[in-house]
């Protein structure tokens, strides 16, 4: 909607400035962040010394490929609280992952730290489009995971009105859509669909609702989808991207106007891309492994954390910091079967190319020899038959093997069949023996 793209006038000034002013206030932050930690952080400590650095020997950005990565087994290693770099009475706020891999990733925030992230969110909202007085849906799940308040706060802060829905009661949520008339949605898109299917099983057209703005992330999707959703909705789809262990949502930002990728907040988080395998930075344009360093948190900063996410930095367009291509894949998400490396966004890119298929799936992995086994569980769409499902399926199994280059069986199942999710969509299930 290019009546929502904002004016130099609505821009804070660091979204302004040029390269220069704002590599100095990186180098600034970056300075102080390494020192905040090494004095404070005992694990930090124990890690520079090791790598044999300092804090005082960062004389330029391209210095910090010298400090070690930080990792999501660090965070665990130091549970719950030994991450932190003030005393626990200053902590304001404590979020956590599922831990449903191990035990949950604990990050900690000072109440300074909660107004910078409250900040970053509003200007994300409002690079999404967002404006003082608008409607705000919050349907991210509120509590220990930090996309419900990231967003509610964030919200607030620019000035709009919240509906802190959270996930889950899908009716409940198309019937306040349908009364409330909100102008924008936040929620991942694997849920959006199930909001919009809900929509139609209760007789409405979702391209009818109130909701002009649709701004999604938790988890990988594909510009497929992107289509699929505003063409069944009539909305702008917005990406968002963060991560609870460098703040939450609000790292990065796709801005309306342009929709090619999402702006980093590089006055507060340092984006590096790194080679998944050996470590070595890579040069902007390449793709590789995201890594940040935060340069403004107070209770818990991170040193080159490695988010496992898979894509490439970019050069500014609507905003004068760089940006990050679409994230649709993670390097701990890749599957390899019988030596085949497969994303799950892959499969949902194929789905997307079949009308007769709804983008709501799970890949199975099996190993009932010895050798893995796959297979796609994929719903119809309402609209088509039995006989429509079977062919579409046929086909995706043939696309698979031909563009994947990895054989697997296609199940087609009636509309309902997938079991929904109401935050991150479970695309995988492993039921390989460990």
């Amino acid at each position: 909607m290019p009546s929502r793209a904002p004016g130099p006038g609505d821009l804070e000034p660091i979204e302004r400035a040029g390269a220069s002013d704002l590599a100095a206030l990186q180098l600034e932050r970056m300075r102080w962040t390494l020192a905040h930690a090494y004095r404070n952080v005992p694990h930090y400590k124990r890690a520079f010394d090791a790598a044999g650095v300092k804090p005082d020997r960062l004389r330029s950005l391209a210095d910090l490929a010298k400090f070690p990565f930080t990792t999501k087994d660090d965070l665990r290693a130091n549970y719950p609280f030994g991450m932190f770099a003030v005393p626990r009475t200053e902590v304001a706020r404590v979020h956590a992952s599922s831990g449903t891999t191990g035990k949950p990733t604990v990050v900690g925030y000072t109440a300074k730290d909660i107004d910078t992230w409250a900040t970053v969110m509003a200007r994300s909202i409002r690079a999404a489009g967002g404006r003082a007085g608008d409607i705000v849906h919050v349907a991210y799940g509120y509590g220990l995971f930090t996309g419900g308040l990231g967003a509610h706060y964030g919200a607030e802060k620019l000035g709009a009105t919240v509906i802190p829905m959270s996930g889950g009661q899908t009716e409940k949520q198309v019937q306040l859509i349908a009364d409330f008339k909100p102008d924008i949605i936040m929620v991942t898109p694997s849920y959006m669909l199930a909001i919009a299917e809900e929509m139609e099983r209760q007789g409405l057209d979702p391209k009818a609702c109130s909701l002009s703005i649709g701004i999604f992330g938790a988890e990988p999707w594909t510009p497929a989808m992107r289509q699929a959703i505003e063409a069944k909705l009539s909305i702008d789809a917005i990406d968002i991207y963060g991560l609870s262990e460098v703040m939450g949502p609000g790292v990065a930002q796709e801005c309306i106007e342009t929709k090619d990728g999402l702006t980093v907040w590089e006055d507060h988080f340092y984006p590096e891309i790194v080679d998944p395998a050996t470590g070595a930075v890579l040069p902007d344009g390449e793709k590789g492994e995201l890594v940040f360093t935060s340069l403004t948190k107070e209770a818990m900063p991170v040193i080159r954390y490695r988010t496992r996410d898979l894509t490439r930095l970019l050069p500014p367009t609507a905003r004068s910091m760089r940006r990050i291509e679409k994230i649709t894949g993670r390097s701990d998400d890749m599957m390899i079967i019988r030596g085949v490396n497969v994303f799950p966004t892959q499969v949902e890119e194929l789905i997307l190319r079949h009308p007769e298929l709804v983008p709501q799936y799970q890949i199975e992995i099996t190993r009932p020899g010895s050798l893995d086994e796959m297979a796609v569980l994929v719903e119809r769409a309402p609209d088509a038959g039995s006989a429509d499902g079977d062919r579409a399926g046929a086909s995706l199994q043939h696309l698979v093997k031909s563009l994947i280059g990895v054989s697997c069986e296609v199940r087609v199942v009636g509309p309902g069949g997938v079991e929904r999710s109401v935050g991150k969509a479970k695309r995988v299930v492993d039921k390989r023996p460990r």
